[in-house]
């Protein structure tokens, strides 16, 4: 990889990063998550343009050997991929026991690194990435669906006096294909609803 680098070199990686980013983008569109094709691709080609942008940087003179400041510009590149640890958490969302957005949060991490290959120029690694995150999201989406899970929810029950007992609905939850780990119950005195 050259250190100098110019328009032409600027424009195929910045092709490269926006169409990579956004075959993922796609992917994570059409499945309805928050980070979609403009999110997805917005936050590759910022990975990329900082990548770059350090590419340039690097026939600056630093300072002189004697001073206490030295030019380090893969601070730069590291600060984006540190950021965007904060906005995957934000995307991380728990709502009573589910927790959701993690793959989002992981989406997003992803293509800043993505971005950040190809903007180095390191555009193998960065179309290697590229199919091994859309293999990841579209070719393992049936495994996935296919592999047997715990679930874990609530179920509440209402009835009226009249109803079925506490025996016959414990009976029911018994003989189906789920494990109770605690039952209550409650009697509401105006409507003498069971609950």
């Amino acid at each position: 990889m050259s250190v100098t680098i110019d328009w032409t070199d600027i424009l195929i990686r910045l092709l490269f990063t926006a169409g990579a980013s956004a075959l993922i983008g796609i992917n994570r569109g059409e499945h309805g998550r928050a980070a979609g094709l403009r999110t997805v691709m917005l936050v590759s080609l910022a990975a990329a343009i900082s990548m770059i942008q350090a590419n340039l940087l690097m026939n600056t003179p630093g300072k002189k050997s004697d001073s206490f400041i030295v030019l380090d510009l893969m601070r730069f590149p590291l600060g984006i991929l540190s950021g965007m640890g904060f906005i995957g958490a934000g995307a991380i969302l728990r709502k009573g026991k589910l927790i959701v957005g993690v793959t989002t949060a992981a989406t997003l991490w992803f293509v800043t690194v993505m971005g950040l290959c190809f903007g180095g120029g390191q555009i193998g690694l960065g179309v290697a990435a590229m199919g091994t995150a859309l293999f990841v999201l579209w070719g393992l989406e049936r495994f996935d669906e296919l592999l047997v899970r715990d679930r874990r929810m609530v179920l509440i029950v209402t009835t009226t006096a009249d109803g079925p007992s506490d025996t016959e609905i414990r009976e029911q939850l018994r003989v189906a294909p789920l494990k109770v780990v605690s039952y209550a119950w409650t009697t509401t005195a105006e409507t003498n609803a069971r609950q």
